[in-house]
C-alpha cells in the first residue's frame, strides 16, 4: 500500500502543476503568442514544470518579457519538444492503464515480458508523431513550405530532439520504477496513482535536461526554428 505521506506530496505537486497550466491557458487567451502552436506548448509544459515555467514565460516570452538570449531561445525550443512528449505521455500512460490490451501491439508478450518496456515503446511512437505535428506547425508557416516539405523538415527537427528527451525521461522513470518505488513506496505504482504522475513530472524535467544541448545544436544548424 502506498503510504499516505507519498500520496499527499504527490497530490500537492500535481495540483500545483494543474493550477499553473490553467494560469498559462488564461495567459494564452489574454496574450496570444505570435507562433500559434505555442498556445498549447506553454500550458502543457506548465503541467510538469509549474511555477518555474511561469517565471520563464514572464521573463523571456510574455508581453513584458526581456529580450531572450540564445540560451533562453534554446530552452523555448526544448519546451516545444516537451509539450509533444507531455501530451503523448498523458494519452499513452492512461491508455495503457485503462486499456492494457493495447500493449500487445507494442511488443508485450512477444518482444517484451515486462509491461513498462511496451509502455515506453508506445510512448515513443506517439510522442514522435505528436512532436512532428507540433514541429510542422512551427516550421512550415515560417518557411512557407508545402505539406510534404514541411513534414520532412519537421521530422529532421524532431527525431533527435524527441529521442534525447525520451532518454532522460525513461532514465528517470526507470530509476523510479525499479529502485525508488520498491524502496520508499513498497508497492506497484502505475498511472492510477498520483505518485506515478508526480514521478512523471520529475522525469519530464530530466527529459528537458537531456534534450537541451541537442536542441542547441538543431537551432544553431538551422534544422529547427528559434522560438
Amino acid at each position: 500500500m502506498i503510504p499516505p505521506w507519498a500520496e499527499a506530496i504527490a497530490s500537492s505537486l500535481l495540483l500545483m502543476g494543474v493550477t499553473c497550466a490553467i494560469y498559462m491557458v488564461w495567459e494564452m487567451v489574454r496574450h496570444p503568442p505570435q507562433m500559434a502552436v505555442m498556445r498549447y506548448v506553454w500550458p502543457l509544459c506548465a503541467l510538469f514544470s509549474g511555477p518555474l515555467l511561469i517565471w520563464f514565460y514572464r521573463r523571456y516570452a510574455g508581453p513584458h518579457a526581456d529580450d531572450a538570449p540564445f540560451a533562453a531561445k534554446v530552452a523555448k525550443g526544448t519546451l516545444h519538444c516537451g509539450a509533444g512528449c507531455a501530451l503523448a505521455d498523458l494519452i499513452c500512460e492512461n491508455l495503457a492503464h485503462y486499456v492494457p490490451g493495447v500493449l500487445a501491439y507494442f511488443g508485450l508478450g512477444t518482444i517484451f515480458s515486462t509491461e513498462i518496456f511496451a509502455v515506453w515503446t508506445m510512448d515513443y511512437v506517439f510522442a514522435l508523431l505528436t512532436g512532428i505535428v507540433f514541429q510542422y506547425f512551427a516550421i512550415a508557416p515560417m518557411r512557407d513550405l508545402s505539406v510534404g516539405e514541411g513534414v520532412m523538415a519537421a521530422a529532421k527537427a524532431d527525431v533527435l530532439s524527441l529521442t534525447s528527451w525520451q532518454v532522460g525521461m525513461y532514465g528517470s522513470m526507470g530509476l523510479a520504477h525499479f529502485i525508488l518505488f520498491p524502496a520508499f513506496v513498497g508497492d506497484k505504482v502505475d498511472a492510477g496513482s498520483p505518485v506515478f504522475w508526480a514521478a512523471m513530472q520529475m522525469a519530464m524535467l530530466a527529459g528537458f535536461a537531456s534534450a537541451y544541448f541537442p536542441n542547441w545544436f538543431l537551432i544553431r544548424s538551422g534544422l529547427k526554428e528559434e522560438m
